[in-house]
């Protein structure tokens, strides 16, 4: 019957385009919606941004932690910003048409920056783990050296990801219904939805490509958090763990956030019923992590603040010195 119905699909013709629904169920809010991820975007690069230029400009940030921070900042200004223009676009002028090959190219990008997001998040959580349960060794192991490795692998691997994953899809045919009802071309929809070839191959390669390249730096992070807490529990005053658990408490608060929800949508059965609810979960690790980490980074890091004070401070008196020089 699979053969069958594969071979009817394949007899229709091909499409050229897809349709994203997006929120198209929604159409009287379409202008709250657009001001709302608006809103959203902006704060996500803008917050972004400005740790990029505050690990960049300030010598105190100068450390693996905060180089590592920095790498994820702009990362998550790269991954808002293949998702969210086209979204606002299609809120602002309804327009949800797009060619495979503008759906594939934020898909391709969209994939690469995921799983460099895997990666980093464990480099993270490995360099908070010598931190905190080796400190003595910290600075020989954790050199500029390692530093430069440990976030080239990251990107090179989200690059190999995204790529294998990428290449496999497009082999695909795609014919009626062109259909997707989604805000992005995420890989369920494209493939269960929309595509009129045999998906086995293409699913299975998906999914060891993602084991490979996601599932060791998500069982590495987490490894690294149990030995955090482990050695944290072990600190006899209430000040050194208190101290100690500040340090990677707003890394974990983001790989909780962003583990928590992909595993949702992912590990969610495949539904009619539950479409809806994962295309509202995909919003937590694809629009609202990246705007958070920031927030969570600078509201809770004494030193991100610190540094923000001193800049905010120096942009003050350069104002006023450039107002009393005319």
């Amino acid at each position: 019957m699979q053969a069958f119905a594969n071979t009817e699909r394949q007899n229709q013709t091909t499409v050229s385009e897809f349709i994203l629904l997006g929120f198209g169920e929604l159409p009287n809010l379409h202008i709250l919606l657009f001001l709302f991820f608006l809103i959203i975007y902006l704060t996500t690069i803008t917050g972004n941004l400005l740790i990029v230029f505050l690990v960049m400009t300030i010598q105190n940030l100068h450390t693996p932690m905060y180089f590592f921070l920095g790498n994820l900042s702009f990362l998550e200004s790269c991954y808002s910003s293949t998702i969210l223009p086209r979204m606002l676009t299609g809120l602002l002028t309804r327009e949800n048409t797009i060619s495979i090959k503008n759906c594939f190219l934020p898909f391709f990008i969209f994939s690469c920056l995921g799983g460099s997001e895997c990666y980093l998040l464990s480099v993270m959580s490995y360099d908070r783990y010598l931190a905190v349960c080796k400190p003595l060794h910290y600075a020989t192991i954790m050199n500029s050296r390692l530093c430069l490795q440990l976030s080239a692998v990251s990107w090179v691997s989200g690059v190999l990801v995204g790529t294998s994953i990428t290449v496999s899809v497009s082999q695909l045919s795609f014919c009626g219904p062109n259909v997707i009802d989604h805000y992005l071309c995420d890989l369920s929809p494209v493939i269960k939805e929309i595509s009129c070839s045999d998906t086995f191959i293409v699913e299975m390669s998906a999914f060891i490509f993602a084991c490979v390249f996601t599932l060791p730096p998500f069982i590495l992070t987490v490894i690294s958090y149990i030995f955090i807490i482990v050695t944290v529990f072990r600190i006899p005053s209430a000040i050194g763990r208190q101290k100690a658990f500040s340090t990677c408490s707003s890394h974990l608060t983001v790989v909780a956030l962003f583990y928590g929800t992909l595993m949702l949508v992912y590990m969610l059965p495949r539904s009619t019923n539950l479409r809806y609810v994962k295309k509202i979960f995909s919003l937590f690790y694809t629009v609202l992590t990246p705007m958070v980490n920031p927030l969570i980074y600078s509201l809770r890091n004494k030193e991100v603040k610190d540094a923000l004070q001193k800049v905010i401070s120096k942009l003050i008196i350069y104002t006023i010195f450039q107002k009393s020089s005319f």
